[in-house]
């Protein structure tokens, strides 16, 4: 069995007891859960073949190793704020209560288990292309990896000020103005460990197309795994779109931070606009 081949299998079991699971306790969480964990795998997998072929792995390692950092310090993460205890996304409860029953098991079945569990698996094949093109590490490695780290870093930190704030604000009652983390990485973006996590996947993706640069621009640099890459990034941006409105209807202030924040990229926020006119000189 190749190594893609033992991915697909395990990406196939570990979707059907998502599923079953979702039906068995009413809890569509289960992807969530594992979100962290089963990409690990699919790059260890991977890395485990070339070893035991006897081929360069040494990019494989240094890709398997940076996922098992970046795994580790999303599973803690999660669990800190309960992911692990039975808590179930609160926006698919809100997702539940639009849709007719049977409109959200289709939805549970296709978009939760079956497509997100597919993203997994494609957002670790970089690591197919390294093992497809054991060639010798270069600095291009190098960059990418230290770029990894650098996003890496910027998630933890923002993850680390979003923990922060909550904190607080559960200390205060549940009211701390103005509902939402406006400071640190967050008065840059409204996102930003959103904007990191994708970020990683990118020079992920990168890092395994360096195998591949002999193969010229198409087929090495840019090869079809970049759609690992480019679809989590389609999934964030939908999703941030519908936490935002969820986000908006709760806080006033929201909209005022929308218009003076970018929502995912760091960049330096914006004035926001006057809107009440200067009054007449005779009035002045």
């Amino acid at each position: 069995m190749t190594p893609l081949s033992f991915v697909l299998v395990v990406a196939a079991a570990v979707s059907f007891a998502c599923w079953v699971l979702s039906l068995v306790t009413k809890d569509t969480s289960w992807v969530d859960r594992i979100w962290s964990i089963v990409p690990v795998a699919y790059v260890w997998i991977f890395a485990s073949a070339s070893l035991t072929a006897g081929a360069d792995s040494a990019r494989l390692l240094i890709m398997a190793a940076l996922v098992t950092l970046w795994g580790a310090r999303l599973t803690v993460n999660f669990a800190r704020k309960g992911g692990y205890s039975g808590m179930e996304d609160y926006r698919w409860a809100i997702l539940r209560a639009r849709m007719k029953t049977w409109q959200f098991q289709l939805f549970n079945l296709f978009f939760i288990v079956l497509y997100q569990n597919a993203l997994l698996v494609l957002i670790a094949l970089p690591a197919l292309v390294a093992w497809q093109n054991p060639a010798p590490l270069t600095w291009w490695d190098a960059l990418w990896s230290l770029c990894f780290l650098g996003f890496l870093i910027g998630e933890y930190v923002a993850d680390q000020q979003q923990w922060t704030f909550h904190k607080a604000k559960q200390s205060a009652g549940g009211a701390l103005a103005p509902g939402f983390a406006t400071g640190g990485l967050f008065k840059f973006s409204r996102h930003p460990n959103f904007f990191f996590e994708q970020a990683q996947w990118w020079a992920f993706y990168f890092l395994g197309a360096t195998a591949a640069t002999s193969l010229g621009w198409w087929g090495g640099v840019i090869n079809w795994t970049i759609v690992g890459a480019a679809l989590l990034t389609v999934l964030f941006i939908g999703s941030t779109i519908f936490t935002e409105s969820i986000s908006a209807g709760k806080y006033p202030e929201y909209a005022d931070y929308q218009r003076t924040t970018s929502m995912l990229f760091p960049w330096p926020p914006r004035m926001m606009a006057q809107t009440a006119s200067r009054p007449p000189d005779s009035v002045r």
